[in-house]
């Protein structure tokens, strides 16, 4: 999602990615980055980026409203109920990406989340204990070297560990995008203005901790 060297909108210089798009621009500024650790929003998060695999972000963030509405506002206890009749439904809604396996994929994961909460207390404890070092960061943090990053140690960590508890359409990379919009790292451009904010939303969150003796 980081492409080319930031520009400048007005007074406030961003990541080029989100381009001239006030959807982008909105998303970039507010929540790209910014730390989270509800659990509702963090599997909205995990499910949106499975979706997002072969399409641009932006068809999903303009869909986002639809995907709350389709899927119970990603209340992953609700989802876990649902049947193949609940998949076949969505497969109608044309306000969602109807994509039988990644819906498929939806319904199986808020199972796997459920027993992923329950071992490690939530799941903002699970994924924030994947948090990477700062020595494991990039040194130069200009776009053209981020671009370069794609999937790292830590993104590789994730996936392996979710596919072990039979989560779908989660690889690393998408692992790597997931980790860079909830906020476990800051990839937002040295010269970019929201940068600063995120480091600051950072510095003073305090990190969910699994319960003791969960395991990632």
């Amino acid at each position: 999602m980081v492409e080319g060297p930031p520009r400048r909108d007005g007074e406030r210089e961003r990541c080029s990615w989100c381009g001239e798009h006030a959807d982008y621009q909105a998303y970039h500024d507010r929540e790209w980055g910014f730390p989270v650790d509800d659990d509702q929003r963090l599997f909205e998060k995990l499910c949106l980026e499975g979706f997002q695999s072969g399409l641009s972000w932006l068809t999903i963030l303009r869909k986002r409203e639809n995907f709350r509405k389709a899927f119970a506002d990603f209340d992953f206890h609700r989802l876990a109920r649902w049947n193949q009749r609940s998949v076949e439904r969505l497969l109608g809604d044309a306000g969602i990406v109807r994509h039988r396996g990644k819906i498929e994929a939806t319904l199986a994961n808020a199972k796997q989340a459920c027993a992923l909460q329950a071992e490690f207390g939530s799941l903002a404890a699970f994924f924030w204990s994947f948090e990477p070092a700062e020595a494991e960061r990039p040194a130069r943090l200009d776009e053209e070297s981020l671009l370069a990053v794609t999937q790292t140690d830590a993104s590789r960590a994730l996936a392996r560990a979710l596919k072990k508890r039979g989560f779908r359409f989660f690889g690393p990379t998408t692992a790597h995008a997931f980790m860079q919009s909830m906020g476990i790292v800051n990839d937002h451009a040295a010269r970019c203005e929201t940068r600063a904010e995120v480091e600051m939303a950072r510095a003073g969150f305090r990190r969910p901790r699994p319960r003791r003796g969960a395991i990632p």
